[in-house]
């Protein structure tokens, strides 16, 4: 079975989607755990505010997880395209 360049550059472009994917999620992953660990720090202070500070944790949530998406998106872009 030999190896050809087509076979390499389409080995390498998976590798580049996963490692790109994955990359682009740990700054996300980051500051999911520290939006919900300060949201819970600030509920465990004032309680009375849990409900608006569930409310802008849940905005922080879906406007952090979109990066992620973003550079999954890009990733596909870069394979398919590329």
């Amino acid at each position: 079975m030999a190896v050809t360049d087509e076979g390499i550059v389409s080995a390498a472009k998976v590798i580049a989607l996963g490692l790109g994917t994955g990359f682009g999620a740990i700054g996300p992953g980051i500051g999911v755990g520290y939006l919900i660990g300060k949201t819970i720090e600030g509920v465990s202070r004032q309680p009375e505010l849990r409900s608006d500070l569930q409310g802008l944790m849940f905005l922080g949530l879906a406007l952090t997880e979109a990066i992620t998406f973003y550079a999954l998106l890009m990733g596909f872009v870069a394979f398919f395209i590329g």
